[in-house]
């Protein structure tokens, strides 16, 4: 079931650097939770209910086709980071930064200030089209990287460990250790958990957590209709 406080949905979002703040025209849903909880299936389905889905592992893989990005990889791991056909190595990369926080801090210093970049003009660019009711972030790393300033709402995805790891090794191919290990590198689902203001609980079926997804939205739009009414 969904469960949560009131949500105080912000007006404002914090612009890149942190030193300017920009206008939101839309509810910015950002969705969190461990890996194998569902967040995909979750931005999924806000899609399917006619929200725009801001994908940031897509944007990332894109620009690890960036020659400037290529360079700075190259400048750091050499041509261990590099397939034959001179594109990113991602398994090759993954497995230096995985398990080294010292490794994945030099990666992203690289990759997020220009995934920040792209996220923010996505979800403006996303957010002026009419029609939508909302934009939603869909960042694995949206707390650790410092994106939730880029969301007015917050959604934890709760699902117990045994299904999310079993979920991981049929969709991804990982084994439990790695799984773990990709865990790790990424903040306590306490906290995530805490910086949420609804959580939807995704041990069930799918007819279970779409249902949840759009009471979400519903409450999330109303919660935002209050605000603009009683500003």
């Amino acid at each position: 079931m969904i469960s949560g406080p009131s949500v105080l949905a912000g007006a404002l979002t914090r612009g890149a650097g942190g030193d300017r703040m920009a206008l939101v025209s839309k509810c910015v849903i950002g969705i969190l939770g461990g890996i194998g909880s569902g967040k995909s299936t979750v931005a999924a389905e806000l899609a399917a209910l006619g929200c725009a889905v801001v994908d940031a592992d897509a944007i990332g893989h894109e620009l690890l086709g960036d020659p400037e990005i290529q360079a700075e990889l190259r400048r750091l791991w050499g041509d261990a980071a590099f397939r034959a056909d001179g594109q990113v190595d991602r398994p090759a990369v993954a497995a230096k930064v995985f398990g080294s926080p010292a490794e994945l801090a030099r990666l992203n210093e690289v990759m997020h200030p220009r995934m920040r970049h792209r996220l923010a003009g996505e979800i403006a660019r996303l957010g002026a089209a009419a029609g939508t009711p909302a934009v939603v972030l869909d960042a694995a790393v949206l707390l650790e990287a410092g994106w939730d300033d880029l969301c007015t709402h917050l959604v934890f995805v709760d699902a117990p460990a045994g299904r999310r790891s079993d979920r991981v090794q049929a969709g991804r191919g990982w084994d439990a250790d790695v799984w773990r290990r990709r865990e790790k590198s990424q903040k306590p689902l306490d906290i995530k958990r805490a910086r949420a203001e609804y959580v939807l609980d995704n041990s069930s079926s799918l007819a279970s957590l779409r249902e949840q997804v759009r009471s979400l939205l519903q409450t999330v739009l109303q919660s935002a209709d209050r605000l603009k009414d009683h500003p």
